[in-house]
């Protein structure tokens, strides 16, 4: 089975630990990630604006990402995005990004700027990153698991423990994600 593909907006590339984790679901092949330069360079500006002081760690995690995802940047859909009618304009470009890398899925935060009668078209879908996330855990419990134990090893400096960790996730509202990972906590805590 192919893993579906997902557009990730730049609120859910924000969170360092959701785009930890949605980064490493699609590099174990559960499904395809992408995003647009436009996205990126949103995701950024935002969160320099909050945090100056990450500018540089964030350009470098940028960097690493389209290493690792190097099919993930999806270009060529600007031509398409004045025809696209949504609630925010600004959002155009996301959802001509996702047209464009044939995403079956818009992960997002912000559910009420991509309306179901404006994707339907298309055949796309916007889902909370909680929806998302739940989802693939439900079909692909084993794997998911596996993926949320290497994140969580991965907080090493100071380390992370899996209350801490659920706790971020549901500050996050990912609480379908972290209850399942609650009641699945001895398959993968460190």
């Amino acid at each position: 089975m192919t893993p579906s593909v997902a557009l990730l907006n730049a609120n859910v590339l924000y969170p360092a630990p959701l785009r930890d984790i949605l980064l490493q679901l699609a590099l174990a092949g559960i499904y395809q990630a992408r995003w647009s330069d436009e996205i990126a360079i949103e995701w950024r500006r935002s969160l320099i604006a909050n945090r100056p002081e990450l500018a540089e760690r964030i350009d470098r995690t940028r960097a690493a990402m389209l290493r690792a995802f190097p099919d993930a940047l999806v270009t060529d859909y600007a031509l398409m995005v004045a025809s696209l009618t949504l609630p925010d304009p600004d959002d155009r470009h996301v959802l001509a990004a996702a047209v464009r890398c044939a995403a079956e899925v818009i992960v997002t935060f912000n559910i009420k700027d991509f309306p179901p009668d404006a994707l339907a078209p298309f055949g796309i879908v916007a889902q909370h990153p909680d929806v998302f996330l739940h989802s693939l855990a439900v079909e692909m419990p084993r794997d998911v698991l596996a993926c949320v134990r290497q994140c969580v090893a991965r907080l090493s400096s100071p380390p992370v423990t899996v209350v801490e960790y659920l706790a971020v996730l549901r500050r996050l509202g990912l609480m379908e994600t972290a209850e399942f990972l609650d009641v699945n906590r001895h398959e993968w805590q460190p």
